[in-house]
């Protein structure tokens, strides 16, 4: 009894432990974006598509991230992250994040687009410029007829 009990607790351990889904640290001026090719070199606007499986996919932009959406099976989407503008090294979920568009606010692919973890974050960087503020469903429609 004690053999079955063993491979049954390994097949258990490395189930679980395979289906921990993480990010990838994004290596700033090495890495390439996904969906534009173009390397990922801006700290405030990469973002990164997460698959259930595992799969990493990085972007410069959150921009190229939502662009490239149509490419992707979304059930099979994981997670949506976005750096948080307010704080460079935190990727944040998309899904509940602010976005901001200002004219103020340049992004790599020309959108504008920023991504904040909460509006009162996003308004409060918004303060005193242009622009407008977006939540996660606002802005793919938005981009879309872009």
């Amino acid at each position: 009894m004690r053999n079955l009990i063993t491979p049954f607790s390994l097949l258990f351990f490395f189930t679980v432990t395979s289906c921990n889904l993480q990010t990838n640290q994004i290596h700033y001026g090495e890495d390439g974006c996904h969906f534009c090719s173009m390397t990922i070199v801006d700290q405030q606007h990469a973002a990164q598509l997460v698959t259930r499986k595992g799969k990493v996919y990085k972007f410069d932009a959150a921009e190229c991230m939502i662009h490239s959406l149509s490419d992707f099976e979304l059930e099979k989407i994981a997670q949506f992250l976005v750096t948080d503008f307010g704080n460079p090294t935190e990727l944040i979920d998309a899904t509940s994040s602010t976005f901001i568009i200002s004219p103020e606010m340049p992004s790599p692919m020309r959108a504008n687009l920023s991504a904040s973890k909460s509006k009162e974050s996003a308004t409060a960087i918004l303060t005193g410029k242009q622009g407008k503020l977006y939540s996660w469903e606002e802005i793919q429609q938005y981009l879309k007829t872009q």
